[in-house]
């Protein structure tokens, strides 16, 4: 094998090229990859097998024991002149003399074939394929320098060569048999999709489905770590069971993709959590990483697909990989209310054959204006596109007799123009990118841009006192202390401590770069229906990127998912400005007596309360509005488009005339005026002038309206007038 040991874990490439990872033995040249080595050792196989009949029994002669009389005890034929190593491609191939004596035990070559004189060609050539493969595993067991890898490349070889001996069947002999483990990977992800997305519509649901199958894929040709490389990365890991694992794999899934005689069996059919918790975090770090680094190498269609929608697919996952609670593990998950089975379809399984990580099975479209990020917790939310404007979030599309009971209202803008500007504000070739520098973009834009490209996570994380310390979550807990500590100093650094790892306390944390740089530290209060905000801090050095605006809108997005609609906080006098921008305010919704004697009361604090609510998407909240905005403005310059027309100005009030109908000006009716209905009566003149008049004496005589008494003056503000050059000026108005 080509020095496992010192290969680190990787996987398949990503660019055009679509590689995959190096096979075993393939020493990265002559094309390696799974698809490289399996390929060539598939030829040598097909030359052996087009031989003549002598030369293949001269083949198998070599790992025949001799039958000769006087019980001798030579396993296999030796020649006397045996050929150069390597073999030249030019010398030619010498007829095969089965009289030609054993260089070991002098018997010649066929008192070593002797049993092989009755068997059909065909298994003549499957033992050539089990000849073939013992010597590539004999090359493999080598060049492996890795102990607990060669030790099973050995076992192989040792399996493989009795076989010949034998005339049998290759049958690993183990305490267990595939699967491994229940539900396996693969059913797992079918769960997960079926989970989060099956109220998609079917568009929707077919892209999460091309991604699930782009993640069954990577994990079939993925290359696992070798256990030393694990214990040196993880040293308080399950050294054990990965080590299980990882001999299992090799036998049932990587050795046989390049030695068909062995059965082969897909990765995600016969592993399921265990596993796949062991190779998640690397695999969808490096997964990410190489699509960054070479995301210009990927075809244009599927560039959205893996920068933009495969992180968000993979943060979701990964909350129900690393959930103790996550119904898709659980073996009856597909079991109905009344305990009956869903009739339900597998919704997804891994492609059978290696293929790069855009793989896709139907062409997709993709709104690739779709921007933010979705709570992993959240099991409504969609990962590609924010509900459609104006409507509830539902657990499915409504039928069509339910779309035609919407009663119309008049004025209502049309489906077939809404359609038309969705499509407008949709494409990335007709509105230019919104600077994160602009006044227009939100403030968690910049935050919600970097967790979609994989720069930044969010994990709900606590101290536990039922299960085995993670050091990865202890680690973090330990920064969520220190960066508490620092942004709060007048709080005692004890105090934060002991909140921070009570195991009823709770953290959303915000990783970046694999330290913790932020976190919301909280406790959950079900029966009382509400949570208590406790700390809420992101480092000096990170702030005013949105990230506390996104860390809020994650942890909104969690609650809801939990079913606890208010949060409560005392925020002291720098935090006020905070928790009004985040929907906080000193009108509490919930009642005393819900929450007197649960939280902490901090003195010089004030106590601020957010009532939540579930139809809203927190995380892509700031999108739909931006949205929404997009199909006002568009709508809104449609119709100027089409009144867009200059009419000459009124002369009849040069003649005289004092009023006319609002109708007879010339365009008003086009730009969507109507009359007053004949039922409603019209407002007096009269009446309207007196009332009119009245406000404007209150205004003039308020307090605060002197500076606009009077028009600017030029010595007072000089180059006033160059830079507002239509002011509107006091008018004193004395008439009718």
């Amino acid at each position: 094998m080509a020095d496992s040991a010192g290969i680190q874990q990787g996987s398949p490439a990503i660019g055009a090229a679509g590689l995959v990872p190096a096979a075993p033995g393939a020493g990265g040249t002559e094309g390696s990859g799974a698809a490289g080595g399996s390929a060539r050792i598939a030829v040598k196989k097909a030359q052996l097998r087009s031989s003549p009949r002598p030369k293949k029994l001269e083949k198998l002669g070599v790992y025949s024991s001799c039958k000769a009389e006087g019980a001798c005890k030579c396993n296999g034929w030796k020649s006397q002149n045996p050929p150069p190593t390597p073999p030249r491609t030019d010398q030619q191939s010498s007829a095969v003399n089965l009289q030609e004596p054993c260089r070991s035990c002098s018997h010649t070559l066929g008192d070593h074939v002797t049993h092989l004189e009755n068997v059909s060609e065909e298994e003549m050539n499957r033992l050539l394929g089990i000849v073939l493969d013992v010597e590539y595993l004999y090359t493999c067991v080598h060049k492996e320098e890795d102990a607990d890898t060669k030790q099973v490349y050995f076992s192989l070889f040792k399996l493989l060569r009795k076989s010949i001996l034998q005339m049998g069947k290759p049958m690993l002999e183990a305490q267990e048999s595939p699967p491994f483990e229940k539900p396996s990977i693969e059913q797992g992800v079918n769960n997960f999709v079926q989970y989060k997305f099956s109220h998609l519509p079917s568009k929707e649901r077919q892209t999460i489905m091309e991604l699930a199958k782009m993640f069954l894929n990577q994990i079939n040709y993925w290359q696992l770590e070798t256990p030393s490389q694990r214990r040196q990365r993880v040293p308080n890991d399950d050294a054990a069971g990965y080590k299980a694992n990882y001999t299992r794999w090799l036998c049932y899934c990587n050795v046989p993709q390049f030695c068909d005689s062995l059965p082969r069996y897909e990765t995600t059919q016969i592993f399921g959590r265990t596993l796949l918790r062991s190779v998640f975090t690397v695999m969808r770090k490096q997964l990410l990483e190489q699509a960054r680094q070479e995301k210009d190498k990927l075809p244009p269609e599927k560039r959205t697909l893996i920068l933009t929608h495969f992180p968000k697919f993979l943060s979701m996952l990964e909350e129900e990989v690393y959930s103790h609670s996550s119904p898709i593990w659980s073996q009856d998950f597909l079991a109905g209310a009344s305990g009956g089975q869903i009739p339900i379809h597998t919704v997804i399984s891994a492609p059978p054959v290696a293929r790069p990580l855009y793989y896709s099975t139907s062409p997709v479209s993709i709104d690739p204006s779709t921007c933010g990020s979705v709570s992993p917790a959240r099991k409504t939310a969609s990962v590609l596109e924010p509900n459609p404007v104006g409507e509830k979030r539902k657990p499915s599309e409504p039928l069509p007799h339910e779309e035609n009971k919407r009663p119309r209202v008049v004025g209502d803008i049309p489906m077939d123009l809404i359609n038309e500007v969705m499509a407008t504000i949709t494409d990335p070739a007709a509105i230019p990118e919104t600077s994160l520098l602009s006044a227009h973009s939100a403030r968690d834009e910049a935050a919600r841009l970097e967790e979609r490209r994989g720069v930044i996570e969010f994990h709900v994380i606590g101290n536990s006192l039922n299960q085995k310390p993670n050091k990865r979550i202890l680690m973090w807990l330990v920064g969520l202390q220190n960066v508490f500590s620092h942004q709060l100093p007048r709080m005692p650094k004890e105090y934060i401590t002991r909140l921070v790892f009570d195991p009823k306390h709770k953290t959303l944390s915000l990783i970046k770069d694999g330290r913790v740089i932020g976190g919301i530290c909280f406790r959950m209060f079900p029966s009382q229906g509400f949570t208590e905000i406790v700390f809420c801090a992101v480092t000096s050095n990170e702030q005013v990127k949105g990230y506390g605006t996104h860390l809020m809108n994650h942890l909104k997005e969690y609650h809801i998912k939990h079913e606890i609609l208010n949060f409560l906080t005392y925020a002291d006098e720098y935090a006020i400005g905070y928790f009004k921008k985040q929907g906080f305010s000193k009108d509490i919704k919930v009642p005393k007596a819900k929450y007197v004697g649960y939280i902490k009361d901090y003195e010089g604090a004030t106590l601020m309360g957010c009532e939540l609510n579930p139809s809203i998407p927190y995380t892509e909240f700031s999108v739909i509005i931006k949205k929404q905005k997009e199909i006002i403005k568009k709508l809104i310059e449609r119709k100027q488009a089409q009144i867009r027309k200059v009419y000459p100005g009124l002369s009849c009030f040069k003649e005289g005339v004092r009023q006319i109908p609002i109708e007879s000006i010339p365009g008003i009716r086009e730009t969507g005026w109507k009359p007053v209905g004949k039922g409603k009566e019209l407002k007096d003149p009269d009446q309207l002038y007196s009332t009119l008049k009245t406000i404007l004496q209150h205004v003039k005589s308020h307090q605060n309206a002197w500076p606009f008494m009077e028009p600017v003056k030029k010595t007072e503000a000089p180059g006033y007038y160059q830079v507002i050059r239509f002011p509107m000026e006091r008018r004193e108005t004395t008439g009718k």
